[in-house]
């Protein structure tokens, strides 16, 4: 089994989401030649008030 986790600002719809997971499974099932079956996808969604860069909450970068 392998298990694959991503991590991104929440805020994308849920065809966005779907077409990822489809696309990393298929990548990843190729490139370990293991069934997409064997693939396991996990999403962390993460508010823009709780990620930074360079010392700045994104959710100040954008205006809130």
């Amino acid at each position: 089994m392998v298990v694959l986790k991503v991590t991104l600002l929440e805020g994308r719809s849920m065809e966005k989401k779907r077409e990822l997971v489809k696309r990393l499974t298929e990548a990843a099932a190729r490139h370990l030649k293991e069934p997409q079956e064997e693939i396991r996808v996990i999403l962390y969604e993460i508010r823009r008030d709780q990620w930074a860069a360079g010392g700045v909450l994104f959710s100040d970068k954008e205006g809130g």
